[in-house]
């Protein structure tokens, strides 16, 4: 199943849906549990527990999670809830979970600059959530592509950029890989592991 998280209509007014994909019939559902705040070009990820982290997006610094009912609550639907708000606002970020279960924000635009940042920051959970700086990127970057994986976070490419590195949880920094990617691309670059 894929979440599907805010966006914009035809009109360009930014939504705050929440749509299920079910892989196996193909069938789009709109869920009851709408995010708090209307969201385009934000980041999300699945924490390990299988609540959803949301945060960013055109003009905003917060986020929210999506998670069951507190206990003692008679709704057993899930909910959104807000989160503390990160240090800066960022549009066209990635996000993902790194291998101690926090949820690691990287790079993005910011309004006030409407260049690449290579800020980097990180959501603690648990009593007193809070996010914490983690260094930053070697260079700033925009729609690129974004993986974790054993105890490593992955960038590559973005808006204009042809260089990849890699975040070494363990070291705490990033390396920056020996070769750069071919083809700098004009748009949004993905990634997927194998």
């Amino acid at each position: 199943q894929v979440l599907l998280l805010g966006g914009a209509d035809a009109a360009d007014n930014l939504l705050s849906t929440v749509q299920l994909i079910n892989m196996a019939t193909g069938v789009c559902t709109l869920q009851p549990y709408l995010l708090n705040t209307s969201r385009v070009y934000a980041a999300a990820a699945r924490l390990l527990d299988g609540r959803v982290v949301c945060a960013g997006g055109i003009g905003e610094a917060s986020a929210e999670i999506l998670g069951p009912p507190k206990r003692g609550r008679s709704d057993p639907a899930w909910a959104w809830t807000k989160l503390p708000a990160m240090s800066i606002e960022r549009m066209n970020c990635r996000g993902c979970v790194m291998s101690d279960g926090r949820f690691a924000i990287l790079g993005g635009e910011t309004p006030t600059s409407n260049a690449p940042t290579s800020s980097c920051e990180a959501l603690t959970l648990g009593d007193g959530a809070r996010w914490q700086p983690l260094p930053p990127m070697h260079e700033g970057r925009q729609r690129f592509a974004c993986a974790a994986v054993a105890r490593c976070i992955i960038v590559a490419g973005g808006l204009n950029c042809h260089s990849a590195e890699v975040f070494d949880e363990v070291l705490g920094r990033w390396l920056r890989l020996p070769n750069d990617l071919p083809h700098a691309s004009r748009g949004g670059v993905g990634g997927v592991l194998l």
